[in-house]
C-alpha cells in the first residue's frame, strides 16, 4: 500500500485551508490543463505516484477518462480541446488524406498542423478569448492553426526538445505576469509516458521509472504553483489522450499481404487502425477479403456502431480497419514490426483508458467519479470559467458531480 509522505500530507493541509480561502474572496478563477501523452488510466496503481495521490485525497479522481475513437493523439487532444468528437472536428486521424481540401494532414507536417481549414469547432482557448479571457497554450493540439484568426494569446509552436522542467517554468511564468496581462486559461502537454510506453510497453519497468519520474515533476509543479500569490484561485486538471496496450511481433497482420495496390485510392492511418478508400470496381472484393482475416475488424462507412461516433465525416474512408486487442495491423511485412506498446484501438477496450485528477476552489475534496468521456472537459472548463460554450458534443452533466456544489 502506498503512503503519502509527510511533505505531501502538508501540502494537503494547506490546500484545504486555501482552497476554503478562495471560495470566499470570490477572485476570478484559473484553469490549468497538463495532459501526459499516454498516460493510462492504471498506471498509478503499478508505480509511486505521491503527488497524484495527494491530488487523489484533496481533489478529484474518475476512474477514469475515456478516449475518442480512434484512440489516436491528435483526435483525442483536439476532442478535449473542443468537446467534439474527431468525426465533427475534423481530425480524424493522426495521419489522412482530406478530400475535401484534396490535401494530406500529417502531425510531422508543420504546413498541415497549423492550417486552420483542417479544423473544425471551436476550441476551447477560441470561446474564452473571444469571451475576454486570455488563453494560453503550450504546445496543446491545434492551438497553432487559427480559428476565426484568433490564437490562443500566448502559445509556442511544438518543440519535443523543450525539457518538461522548462515547460513546468514557462506555465507559472504566464502565472506570475501582471493580472492585465496574465491568462486564465492555460493548457499544456507532455510527449510522455507515452514515448516510453511504444517502447517498451505499458507493463516494463522502464514505464514505471517514467511514471514515477512524472509523478515528481508533478510535485514539482504543485510545489511552484503552491508559492504563487493567485494559488487560491487556480484549478487543475491532469488528464491523458488514450492509454497504451502491449503488442507482439508475433501478433501482426500485413495489410499489403492481403490487397492489391490497385484496389483502393487510399489508406490513412497506422498501427493498429486504417481507413481505405477502394476503388469502385474492388469495393466488394476488399471487403470481402478483408472481412475474412482473424484478430481484424472491418467497418463500412457509415455503419462503424453508434457508440463509436465515427464514421460519418467525408475524410473518414469507404472502411475502417481495427486491430483486435493486443494485435497490430502494418502496411507491408518490408517494415519491421516490433513488440512495445500500441493505442488506437476500439475505446471500449480499458488498456485505452486514461488518467483523470482535477483539484482546486472548483472541485470537491476527496471525491471519487464514474468514467468520464474527455469531450466532456470542454464544458467543464467554461463552467469554472464562466464562459458561454459552444454547442458540442460533450455533456456538462456527465461531469458536474465534481464540482464544488457552493461554485
Amino acid at each position: 500500500m502506498k503512503k503519502l509522505s509527510i511533505i505531501c500530507i502538508c501540502f494537503i493541509l494547506i490546500n484545504f485551508v486555501s482552497y476554503n480561502k478562495c471560495k470566499a474572496q470570490g477572485e476570478k478563477p484559473y484553469v490549468i490543463i497538463l495532459s501526459m501523452d499516454g498516460f493510462r488510466w492504471d498506471y498509478p496503481e503499478q508505480a509511486n505516484t505521491p503527488n497524484l495521490d495527494y491530488i487523489e485525497k484533496i481533489g478529484d479522481r474518475a476512474d477514469a477518462s475515456i478516449p475518442c475513437f480512434p484512440t489516436k493523439t491528435f483526435p483525442n487532444h483536439y476532442s478535449m480541446a473542443t468537446g467534439l468528437y474527431p468525426d465533427n472536428h475534423g481530425i480524424i486521424l493522426n495521419n489522412f488524406y482530406a478530400p475535401d481540401l484534396d490535401r494530406y494532414y500529417s502531425i510531422g507536417d508543420s504546413k498541415a498542423v497549423t492550417n486552420p481549414d483542417f479544423y473544425f469547432g471551436e476550441p476551447v482557448w477560441v470561446t474564452a478569448e473571444k469571451q475576454g479571457v486570455k488563453a494560453a497554450s503550450y504546445f496543446w493540439v491545434g492551438s497553432e492553426a487559427p480559428h476565426d484568426n484568433i490564437f490562443p494569446t500566448y502559445y509556442y509552436s511544438y518543440d519535443e526538445t523543450i525539457p518538461f522542467e522548462n515547460r513546468i517554468d514557462g506555465v507559472i511564468d504566464w502565472l506570475k505576469l501582471p493580472e492585465k496581462d496574465r491568462p486564465h486559461l492555460i493548457m499544456w502537454y507532455i510527449e510522455e509516458p507515452d514515448s516510453k510506453g511504444h517502447d517498451v510497453g505499458p507493463n516494463d519497468s522502464e514505464i514505471i521509472s517514467m511514471i514515477e519520474y512524472l509523478d515528481s515533476l508533478v510535485g514539482v509543479f504543485n510545489t511552484k504553483i503552491n508559492e504563487l500569490p493567485i494559488k487560491n484561485n487556480i484549478n487543475i486538471i491532469i488528464t491523458s489522450d488514450h492509454g497504451m496496450g502491449k503488442i507482439s511481433k508475433e501478433r501482426v497482420v500485413y495489410l499489403y499481404d492481403l490487397i492489391k495496390q490497385e484496389w483502393y485510392e487510399h489508406i490513412d492511418g497506422g498501427n493498429p487502425v486504417f481507413t481505405i478508400e477502394a476503388k469502385d470496381e474492388y469495393y466488394n472484393t476488399l471487403y470481402n477479403v478483408l472481412s475474412s482475416v482473424d484478430h481484424i475488424k472491418i467497418w463500412k462507412k457509415n455503419e462503424l456502431p453508434e457508440r463509436l461516433h465515427y464514421g460519418f465525416s467525408v475524410r473518414v474512408k469507404d472502411f475502417v480497419v481495427v486491430a483486435d486487442s493486443s494485435w497490430s495491423i502494418w502496411k507491408s511485412s518490408k517494415k519491421i514490426s516490433y513488440s512495445g506498446g500500441a493505442h488506437g484501438y476500439d475505446n471500449a477496450n480499458k488498456d485505452m483508458h486514461a488518467i483523470f485528477y482535477a483539484y482546486g476552489p472548483a472541485f470537491k475534496n476527496n471525491y471519487k467519479h464514474h468514467a468520464i468521456n474527455n469531450i466532456d472537459i470542454y464544458p467543464l472548463i467554461c463552467k469554472i470559467l464562466g464562459i458561454q460554450p459552444q454547442d458540442v458534443d460533450g455533456k456538462l452533466d456527465n461531469i458536474i458531480p465534481m464540482l464544488d456544489k457552493s461554485d
